[in-house]
């Protein structure tokens, strides 16, 4: 009843004050699940046929591009967009109108991009939906990790609308966690959690170290790599599904998972193209780098896109025969492991705790941690082109906040290169303590 309250009554008055269209999207999302393999096969097409179409003729990036030939667009990554960002906004749009969306950083590459509020709502839509895959549906009470502590006015309602417990991955205390699994174990049954696959998979092993008797109703993991190890954790702690997703800070929301271990792709939304190093198409089955173009945001349109992981599409057949949908399949997203900061006290911090603060000083262009043991961090970075050295007190100050131990130490180091991985993507955390 309050669920159906909250879709059919309080989100909709929401979307009309806020100028949004969440719960329109929403429903959208749901019929298209419904469609064939050939009706979504057939809706991307014109998507795409329409996106880039628009983006030849009113951005100024790709002006002149062949609209009728994907090909002819140029692969872009991360750098591309930090320093071609103005060229890739349509002439119909102005920046300042527009709602910026920074990356997690969890590449070590800030960046941002704009969009409107219904392109915004399409994003919330689909995610939601994606939650809805698990058996999740809005107003379930919900456990979610993320790296906003300070909620806000208008988070705070929300989270209480939408009955949400949220913790912050900042930093996983014994104390936080001790609290999140009692109050969680004295309502069995009643929750589903929602947060980074690092973040969830600390919480997983302190409540098997801990023996707590925990059943989740879902889980649903999104923002880094869900590993096996990750996902066995999980199932025996809170002995349920793990539904995971795969998407991006930057506007995608690429695929998930639901009835399979593979992951249907959102193919209204997203063109996927698997690349090799030399930006040819691979076959389906074999490894290479994820390109993806968006194709309902026409604010800032972003064609193909290098996102910074490796995946595999499986092959056509390959695909089982009683799928539950007709989206196109991704076999594997593969990814270099997100490592966890270890502190003295046994607290932990994932990737999202350092990205959630350098995501915020753009006068650092890229970084890494480094640990060698328990006793402190080297954090190496790269100036941005409008540098000064209160970037360093602050970004050490706001760790401070999160790291009691006066004693741990942060060490930053200035170095002119960070070397990728073989996707691509700087590995943010390394950490060199002997298992």
């Amino acid at each position: 009843m309050y669920s159906f309250l909250l879709e059919k009554i309080i989100m909709p008055i929401g979307d009309v004050v806020n100028g949004s269209s969440y719960i329109k999207q929403l429903n959208y999302w749901r019929k298209i699940d419904l469609l064939s393999s050939e009706e979504l096969n057939a809706l991307q097409k014109e998507n795409l046929a329409t996106i880039l179409n628009y983006a030849s003729t009113h951005v100024p990036y790709y002006q002149g591009k062949d609209y009728e030939n994907l090909t002819s667009f140029p692969v872009i990554d991360k750098m591309v967009i930090r320093e071609q960002l103005d060229a890739l906004i349509s002439t119909e749009y102005s920046k300042k109108d527009l709602i910026p969306y920074s990356s997690s950083g969890s590449s070590g590459i800030q960046t941002t991009v704009y969009m409107t509020k219904k392109e915004q709502s399409t994003l919330r839509g689909i995610l939601t939906h994606w939650w809805e895959w698990s058996g999740y549906k809005i107003g379930k009470p919900l456990v979610q990790t993320g790296i906003t502590p300070n909620r806000g006015a208008v988070k705070s309602i929300k989270d209480r609308l939408f009955k949400t417990i949220y913790i912050n991955a900042f930093s996983h205390t014994e104390e936080q966690l001790r609290l999140l699994c009692d109050k969680v174990a004295r309502k069995n049954g009643q929750y589903f959690f929602a947060g980074y696959a690092s973040s969830l998979n600390v919480i997983a092993e302190y409540a098997l170290k801990n023996d707590y008797k925990i059943q989740l109703k879902g889980v649903i993991s999104l923002g880094d790599k869900m590993f096996a190890h990750y996902r066995k954790n999980i199932q025996k702690a809170f002995k349920t599904n793990v539904f995971d997703t795969y998407g991006s800070n930057e506007g995608f929301m690429i695929a998930a998972q639901d009835d399979l271990d593979h992951y249907y792709i959102l193919s209204p939304h997203v063109f996927v193209e698997i690349l090799d190093d030399d930006n040819k198409p691979v076959k389906d089955g074999e490894m290479g780098h994820i390109v993806v173009t968006r194709l309902d945001c026409f604010s800032m349109p972003l064609i193909r896109y290098k996102i910074g992981d490796l995946g595999i599409k499986l092959p056509k057949e390959a695909y089982p025969e009683n799928r539950k949908y007709g989206y196109p399949l991704l076999k594997q997203v593969v990814g270099r492991e997100t490592d966890i900061v270890l502190l003295p006290d046994s607290t932990k911090l994932v990737v999202h705790s350092f990205t959630g603060i350098f995501e915020y000083i753009p006068e650092i262009k890229q970084f890494r941690v480094i640990q060698e043991n328990v006793t402190g961090i080297t954090i190496e970075y790269i100036k941005a082109e409008k540098f000064s050295d209160k970037a360093i007190t602050r970004a050490e100050n706001e760790l401070r906040e999160y790291i009691k131990d006066t004693n741990f130490s942060i060490e930053f180091k200035e170095v002119d290169y960070i070397a990728p991985t073989k996707s691509g993507k700087p590995q943010i955390i390394e950490s060199r303590i002997k298992k």
